[in-house]
């Protein structure tokens, strides 16, 4: 592969093996490193903090520390389409699977993602929306606004795995993403968090913001390490340790698109071109 240069492959040995030229015998041994772990939850962990947290963290995570106006404004139409796109997601693990704990974690997600619960909670949807609309966008705009060409090939790419791979390959393709806004991830060894909690209360964003943001803060570190435990129990029961961490690899370059997506929205929203 590297004497065909392909694009894609090549990236991806730069990036996690080594971005030197190598004998097969050393590069089987580098690539074997990559690989090989007795934790698969702490690997996940530990990759994911490589990608977006570590000395220079993904520009979106920059941002957010103390996001403005078209930061907040491109997350909301951006993550719009995610978030559909969750919620087919999650019930495509569903139907994967005769594992009733799978069936459980997955409904719980997408009652708290997509449709809450009437008179206790409004779904993390629903909260998205209303940020949205508190910085002047309309749902309707959000709606009838296409995604951005990375926001579509990463949902292409999650409906893809979830539809056709084990369910077990879909919730680490899925679920893994959620360390995003793990409130623990400095403690795991992240430079930064997903924003300064210092926002939620000093009136720098709106109060729907806060309430968004709130929401993700709190749950999102059950919801993701939770999932982590029913991925390396199940990628170990059924013998896909190796296929979870592929395809954990491919999810999170989509993420970072896709991230880099919700930057590119604000400023399309901020110069009126979106």
């Amino acid at each position: 592969m590297q004497e065909r240069t392909e694009a894609e492959h090549i990236t991806w040995i730069n990036r996690y093996v080594s971005r030197k030229r190598t004998t097969r015998e050393e590069f089987t041994e580098l690539l074997k490193q990559v690989f090989e772990t007795s934790d698969l939850r702490e690997w996940i962990i530990q990759k994911f903090i490589g990608k977006f947290f570590s000395g220079t963290p993904h520009q979106f995570l920059v941002k957010m520390q103390r996001p403005g106006r078209w930061t907040l404004l491109g997350y909301a139409y951006e993550h719009h389409h995610f978030l559909k796109q969750w919620v087919k997601s999650c019930s495509m693990i569903i139907a994967n699977t005769d594992f009733e704990e799978i069936h459980h974690y997955e409904i719980d997600n997408i009652i708290s993602e997509w449709h809450g619960e009437r008179g206790r909670f409004l779904a993390h949807h629903e909260l998205l929306l209303k940020m949205g609309e508190s910085y002047g966008a309309t749902r309707e705009d959000i709606y009838n606004t296409e995604p951005l060409e990375p926001t579509v090939h990463a949902v292409e790419t999650w409906d893809h795995i979830c539809r056709n791979f084990s369910f077990v390959e879909g919730m680490a393709a899925m679920h893994s993403l959620e360390l995003i806004a793990n409130r623990k991830m400095k403690d795991y060894g992240a430079s930064i968090g997903y924003f300064d909690p210092v926002i939620l209360g000093d009136g720098s964003v709106t109060k729907e913001t806060a309430d968004f943001l709130k929401e993700g803060y709190e749950a999102d570190v059950s919801h993701s390490e939770v999932a982590l435990d029913l991925i390396t129990k199940y990628a170990k029961k059924l013998n896909l340790v190796q296929e979870v961490q592929a395809v954990f690899f491919r999810s999170i370059e989509e993420f970072d698109n896709y991230l880099n997506a919700r930057i590119e929205r604000g400023v399309m929203v901020e110069n009126k071109q979106h």
